[in-house]
């Protein structure tokens, strides 16, 4: 097709603000999908995107449409997650459009994620067409979110789209504005073969398949190609388009989005970002913006049962298949025996890549708290990265210790600072700036720490706030900071997989509680249990699990006193020498108490 008929879009929003529920309209209304093929979310594949309400991996459709000019248009949709911790993936699917629909709740109205996107989109110069959704609902407040919005980006409240992609009022007027407004692909047939690649899946029988879009140059299927920032040169098995399934073509051209199944075994020979050329002739240069995707968030997966480690090393490398930011290594723990110590994204990755683990590949899993990267400058001069609290070195050979802070912006009704404030100074925050947005809400800017984000603070932000504030965050820099590794020991013997890198201001308050919830979840044995915290060799907060006691002297119904302390006396010796060899079983509760310590503030 002539390249003036092709409109690229994405669809941008904040999480449940309709997202999907557009994209679903759009595929009814140009006819790509039946309506004995249609069901709810049609572009989320997996059940788990269906339960939650969220799209979690990127996906793009091409549909073919009449409009109101007589010309057929071919307009490809690339929906996007909708998560902050998928906002990589988010800013390479931007850049295979030329506009973007944002999206946004006809009663909820601006909020974190509409704008972070938004600005992302913004940053790739992209065309934004606003559409205010669900003006079904009573609470709906089309007219006050279209002047907000004109306030934010300066386009005028008249061209914006009001509809109910829920009943589909005014959905057509979206199709048309996306004709209208985005300019069509400006790629060069002549120039060497750029393509890049926003997402990809692995596929048993065709390899890796690459979602492309072609920005200069064609090719066919039965050209050479190669991965530029690896070099990896590969054969086509076939090439195509999303219909929304995939339909083989023969060739792909400047301006198209499609698929290139690669025959590649990993999706890290074949990463978010990269682009792909011909062997022979190709591009000199990439298209700019690749990255690889690092992770923030690490925890230990460790099997319930020892016998399922092999199954859960299968099932990572299966997951890693299809989630190239996925990063784990075997990990050996005193508590937990054998298991892994996987990266993630977010904890929202964290959660959905455990849940997938468990539903998918019937595993139960044991998940130590979560930590984040640490650097680790040593008194030789030496700097180390450590993303397990197990890794710290000793005391005396620690010179600094530097944490990763992430800049965080809350948007909130102004009636919310106070609280908002209180909950920034409780967990090591600096403010930064606030500005008014409009007339009632405020955007907070603020730095904190990863380890004090990744906890429970979006728990505690929407309970303070009454579930209005939203949150976004992005990495800023590593600072140092007072930190120290707070042990747990368990009649004398360190738990491992209990320890924990903490603010040492934080340490003795953080030490007693765990202390005293151990002492509640460890059950009681024939010999009393001593649990410590302890900093280095410094004990800082002890409690003891006091014993099963056996009445040894219910035989004793009179006589001399010298019988009763000669039963107690052999009762002690026993219960010592079982101490010595008596081996505390930590249950599955202990280690989740480390998550919700500070529930309990």
């Amino acid at each position: 097709m002539d390249s003036s008929h092709i409109r690229n879009f994405c669809i941008i929003a904040h999480i449940d603000h309709g997202k999907s529920t557009l994209a679903d309209r759009l595929l009814q209304l140009t006819g790509t999908i039946s309506d004995r093929e249609m069901q709810e979310q049609v572009l989320d594949n997996m059940d788990l995107e269906r339960e939650r309400g969220v799209t979690i991996k990127a996906s793009a459709v091409r549909m073919n449409y009449r409009a109101q000019d007589g010309n057929d248009y071919e307009i490809n949709l690339i929906d996007t997650p909708g998560h902050v911790d998928f906002a990589y993936e988010v800013s390479r699917a931007l850049q295979a459009c030329e506009g973007a629909v944002l999206v946004v709740d006809a009663s909820q109205g601006i909020e974190a994620q509409t704008l972070a996107n938004l600005y992302l989109a913004l940053e790739h110069d992209l065309e934004i067409i606003p559409v205010i959704n669900k003006i079904d609902l009573p609470s709906a407040r089309p007219d006050e979110i279209a002047q907000d919005l004109e306030d934010l980006l300066g386009i005028p409240k008249e061209d914006m789209v009001k509809v109910s992609a829920k009943t589909g009022v005014n959905v057509g007027d979206v199709l048309e504005a996306v004709v209208k407004r985005v300019p069509p692909p400006k790629g060069d047939f002549a120039r060497p073969l750029q393509a890049l690649i926003f997402d990809s899946h692995y596929d048993s029988y065709k390899g890796v398949i690459a979602y492309v879009r072609i920005v200069n140059g064609q090719f066919s299927r039965r050209d050479g190609l190669r991965m530029m920032s690896t070099g990896i040169p590969f054969e086509p098995v076939e090439i195509g388009v999303f219909n929304p399934n995939m339909k083989v073509t023969d060739d792909l051209a400047a301006g198209e989005v499609g698929y290139i199944a690669t025959g590649l075994k990993t999706v890290q020979e074949c990463r978010v970002g990269d682009t792909i050329t011909l062997r022979t002739d190709g591009a000199s240069d990439p298209l700019p913006g690749y990255k690889e995707a690092k992770p923030m968030v690490f925890a230990g997966f460790y099997p319930v049962d020892a016998e399922d480690y092999p199954n859960l090393r299968d099932a990572l490398d299966k997951l890693k298949l299809n989630d190239a930011s996925l990063v784990y290594q075997p990990e050996n723990s005193q508590a937990l025996n054998f298991g892994f110590r996987v990266g993630f994204l977010g904890l929202f990755h964290m959660d959905i890549i455990q849940e997938r683990l468990e539903r998918e590949y019937d595993l139960d899993i044991l998940a130590t708290a979560p930590s984040v990267e640490y650097q680790v400058k040593l008194t030789n001069g030496e700097t180390i990265v450590i993303d397990s609290p197990a890794e710290m070195p000793d005391e005396t050979r620690v010179a600094e210790v530097l944490e990763p802070w992430m800049k965080i912006q809350i948007f909130t009704p102004d009636t919310f600072i106070g609280p908002i404030m209180e909950l920034l100074n409780k967990k090591r925050g600096k403010f930064v700036s606030m500005e008014h947005l409009d007339r009632s809400r405020v955007n907070i800017t603020s730095l904190l720490p990863l380890a004090e984000l990744i906890v429970d603070f979006y728990d505690r932000l929407k309970s303070a706030t009454k579930g209005y504030a939203s949150l976004d965050y992005q990495f800023d820099s590593y600072l140092p900071d007072k930190l120290v590794k707070l042990d747990v020991l368990v009649n004398s013997v360190p738990v491992d997989a209990l320890a924990m890198i903490v603010h040492r201001e934080d340490a003795y308050h953080k030490g007693q509680r765990l202390v005293s919830k151990l002492k509640e979840l460890i059950p009681r044995q024939l010999f009393p249990v001593p649990i410590q915290a302890a900093i280095g060799n410094k004990i800082i907060s002890r409690a003891d699990v006091k014993a099963v006691r056996k009445d040894v002297l219910a035989k004793c119904y009179g006589g001399d006193i010298t019988r009763k302390k000669k039963l107690l006396e052999k009762q002690k010796k026993g219960k010592r020498r079982l101490k010595m060899i008596g081996n505390v079983e930590v249950p599955q509760e202990a280690f989740m108490a480390v998550l919700r310590l500070d529930e309990e503030e």
